[in-house]
């Protein structure tokens, strides 16, 4: 069976291609707008108008073993949480800026308390930091920040030094991988150096801040928007955000590791009158597909600014993690299949070297038989996953009518006439 080769493979990324599910956690002051965490952008807000979430931030729901848990029983592997968004706002006792959740009346280092929760439900620990900062007097206002259309504009930022900045950013960083134990992954955000008033590695000093990062945590693993794609070692994987890629993808015709970063809905942070959000089927079909095609899917959580989840996130994290505990042979450390594994119509397939099992994941019942192209002599077992049932091997010559394009070579399984009670079944196929 062919599998192609994969760019800048390491052990680093061993837990991470097992894992293939983790939480995002997008946190901050701007969960009390509840409208969206770009909202002092949005709206053009100034420090002065921002200012009353600082003032007025007290989650005092927050329980951090709740949020642990709920990934664990989820089926999530690994978190990743903003230490600092846009808005520059830091969850962590910060000894560079007064910035931070220790001076509201949250009254305390968030960082501290979210970490020491998941690594006691056995999840490992990432952490977001934002390049950008709206807050911060040394950051260039570009055209990502709320203070675009200020007067004087250039005189403004004749005051400001990026350098004084990039600095900064280094003293966080230090801080942020020195003081919480071992960190498995690190998710920078973002890089935009496209236009005169863009900002890329040359303003964040991305190569000092890359080097940083692994002395610092040596095994830790590195997302791309440093704007570092073409240096060695700039980055461990990429982070296609809101899309589904196509095909896995490639770089110069090899495959890279991936991910995908999901929101329930339309936005990151808590959104309180936001209706989109996807079924539970669609969130499955999301992290299957992901994996069929060797990628893993970061799915977001924007807690409320009392520190709970909110709770349609949480009734779909339980319903994922319900049929992860049937199927997690079909998604741990699965990948895409071989390429003369052909898919059958309405299935996705994922695949597990290790053991040498294929997995059918059918997303439309059909009618007591499914049709695998070309995989006579192929399969020495197959069964229902859910509960491992025997599916059987059927044969043609007892139809009435041969379906058309049936070929010698492809293998019948006879499947029963009501879909099993899982949203999505998966056959198990135990390859020869």
């Amino acid at each position: 069976m062919r599998t192609r080769e994969i760019i800048s493979g390491n052990s680093k990324m061993q837990w991470w291609q097992e894992a293939r599910f983790g939480m995002f956690i997008h946190w901050g002051i701007y969960a009390l707008a509840a409208r969206h965490e770009w909202v002092k952008n949005y709206e053009k807000m100034t420090d002065a108008d921002y200012s009353r979430y600082f003032e007025h931030f007290e989650p005092d729901l927050f329980e951090p073993r709740q949020w642990a848990q709920t990934a664990r029983k989820a089926g999530m592997k690994y978190f990743v949480i903003t230490t600092k968004h846009h808005d520059g706002f830091c969850l962590w006792d910060t000894k560079y800026t007064d910035y931070k959740s220790v001076n509201t009346p949250a009254g305390k280092d968030l960082i501290a308390e979210v970490v020491t929760a998941f690594r006691a439900e056995g999840i490992k620990v990432g952490f977001y930091y934002s390049l950008l900062d709206w807050h911060h007097p040394h950051f260039t206002i570009d055209r990502n920040h709320p203070q675009l259309e200020m007067p004087e504009l250039d005189a403004v930022n004749q005051q400001r030094d990026m350098k004084i900045y990039a600095e900064y950013m280094r003293n966080q960083v230090t801080e942020l991988l020195s003081n919480y134990g071992k960190i498995d992954y690190m998710f920078f955000d973002y890089s935009y150096p496209e236009g005169k008033d863009g900002k890329g590695h040359k303003d964040w000093e991305s190569e000092k801040l890359l080097q940083l990062v692994r002395e610092l945590q040596p095994e830790i693993i590195i997302n791309d928007r440093l704007d570092l794609m073409t240096n060695v070692g700039g980055w461990d994987f990429i982070t296609p955000e809101q899309y589904k890629p196509a095909k896995w993808p490639e770089i110069n015709g090899k495959r890279v590791f991936w991910e995908t970063c999901q929101t329930f809905s339309g936005s990151w942070g808590y959104y309180r009158d936001e209706t989109s959000w996807k079924s539970i089927r669609q969130l499955l079909i999301l992290l299957i597909e992901t994996v069929s095609k060797g990628g893993n899917l970061l799915l977001n959580v924007g807690p409320t600014a009392r520190g709970n989840f909110d709770q349609r996130a949480v009734d779909r994290l339980n319903l994922m993690g319900k049929w992860l505990g049937l199927h997690k042979r079909a998604i741990y450390g699965c990948t895409q299949a071989p390429e003369d594994l052909s898919c059958p119509e309405n299935c996705l397939l994922t695949f597990k070297a290790e053991t040498n099992r294929l997995y059918i994941h059918i997303l439309e019942w059909p009618l007591e038989k499914l049709i695998l192209p070309n995989y006579r002599g192929k399969v020495a077992y197959a069964q229902l996953l859910h509960d491992a049932s025997e599916i059987r091997f059927a044969q043609p010559r007892v139809w009435s009518v041969v379906p058309e394009n049936f070929t010698p070579g492809d293998l019948v399984l006879s499947l029963p006439v009501i879909q099993p009670d899982v949203e999505i079944p998966v056959l198990e196929l135990f390859l020869k």
